[in-house]
C-alpha cells in the first residue's frame, strides 16, 4: 500500500484497550474490597499492556512475567527504573493472587489488603502509561 498507512494487524491496540479495560476492573476490585482481585487485575493490565507495545514493534510477547517481557524490550527502548520497580512488584501478585496454596494456610483473600490493591494499581498505571505512550 504504498502512500497509505498498512493496518495494524498485529492487533496492538486491541492489547492496549484491553489493559485499560483490565486497570478500571482492578480499581472496581478495590472498591468492592476484594483486593486480591484487585492485585490480580493490575497484573493483568501491566502484562497486556507491555504486550501491546511488544506487538507494536513486531513481536510476540510469550509468557505473563511483566518484568521479563519489559526487560526484552530494554534493549530497544529507554527504560524508567521506576516501571521496572512496578513490574517486579506486580509479578508477585500474578499467582498466589488466585490460589490457596500459594499460602500456607487459607485463601488469597485472608492475605491482601487495600493497600497491597492500591499499590498495585498504581503499579499498573505506571506500566501502562509507560507502554501507552511509547506506542504513540
Amino acid at each position: 500500500m504504498k502512500g497509505a498507512e498498512a493496518p495494524m494487524s498485529n492487533r496492538a491496540m486491541d492489547w492496549l484497550t484491553q489493559a485499560e479495560y483490565d486497570l478500571q476492573h482492578a480499581r472496581n476490585s478495590l472498591s468492592m474490597g476484594d483486593h486480591e482481585w484487585a492485585c490480580f487485575a493490575a497484573h493483568q493490565a501491566a502484562e497486556k499492556a507491555v504486550k501491546a507495545l511488544v506487538r507494536h514493534r513486531g513481536g510476540e510477547g510469550w509468557g505473563h512475567s511483566v518484568t521479563w517481557l519489559l526487560n526484552d524490550l530494554a534493549a530497544l527502548l529507554s527504560m524508567p527504573d521506576g516501571v521496572l520497580s512496578a513490574a517486579k512488584r506486580l509479578d508477585k501478585h500474578y499467582i498466589p493472587t488466585r490460589y490457596p496454596n500459594g499460602f500456607d494456610q487459607g485463601t488469597p483473600r485472608d492475605y491482601y489488603t487495600e493497600e497491597d490493591a492500591r499499590q498495585a494499581i498504581d503499579d499498573g498505571q505506571t506500566v501502562y502509561a509507560f507502554c501507552r505512550d511509547a506506542i504513540r
